[in-house]
């Protein structure tokens, strides 16, 4: 499809990376664009590539669950930065799998990082940058109203069957799947997948050298970022 046979309404949202406009009751066209961020958007910048390499690899991942059984919101892929979506209702809750140690679980426990995780961690988080995006339990969760139990037990099935999923897909590459976050939405009675699945919402490490191919690289002024992103899609033969 191209994206000037789209007809798209004003937008709907405008994140710190991410634009998202109505299409119809049903669908919606995201935008993803240059701007990087970090930090709860404390450090930003905007890196030329950067919003077609994720709208890329997001694309990719989500078919790639959906293959697997995994629904999702995803419908297609539109060059060069866009994708069409189905229009879900987002729950606050930033569901984060982690296999690896890294990031604030080092600074909050006695993890070291590297340390490879006995079994993976499944971590909610309110997505609520007025309280800087707190870790919640279920009781939390519950309480404020922002899912059900069982709508809750069913998102950790989905993010758990997710990262089985995408650790293959990275693996099969040289990559390590580190940790990563995902959104879920409603549609139409169900729980599906939604946002982006990218280097800004992953850690990836390559297997054998421990090189950090995602926002880390951005976050700790490593270098190139977007030099990063494209050995991602080149490993996952996208470019």
């Amino acid at each position: 499809m191209d994206i000037n046979n789209i007809v798209k309404k004003g937008p709907l949202y405008s994140g710190k990376a991410k634009s998202i406009y109505e299409v119809d009751e049903d669908k919606v066209l995201i935008e993803f664009r240059d701007d990087i961020t970090a930090g709860n958007g404390a450090k930003k910048d905007v890196k030329e590539g950067k919003g077609y390499l994720n709208a890329l690899i997001s694309s990719y991942l989500f078919k790639k669950l959906e293959e697997n059984g995994v629904e999702t919101h995803f419908i297609e892929y539109i060059e060069p930065n866009y994708m069409l979506a189905k229009r879900v209702e987002i729950i606050p809750i930033e569901v984060i799998v982690r296999n690896i140690a890294a990031g604030s679980l080092c600074r909050r426990y006695p993890f070291k990082e590297g340390e490879v995780l006995k079994r993976p961690i499944v971590q909610f988080d309110y997505k609520n940058d007025e309280y800087n995006d707190p870790m919640l339990n279920e009781d939390i969760a519950y309480n404020l109203g922002l899912a059900t139990d069982e709508e809750l037990k069913k998102m950790r099935e989905i993010a758990l069957k997710v990262n089985n999923i995408l650790k293959k897909v990275f693996d099969d590459v040289g990559i390590d799947l580190v940790d990563f976050k995902i959104e879920i939405g409603r549609y139409k009675g169900k729980l599906v997948v939604a946002d982006e699945i990218s280097p800004d919402t992953m850690r990836l490490w390559d297997k054998e050298t421990k090189d950090i191919l995602d926002k880390d690289v951005f976050r700790k002024d490593l270098g190139d970022v977007i030099g990063k992103y494209k050995v991602v899609a080149k490993r996952l033969k996208l470019i």
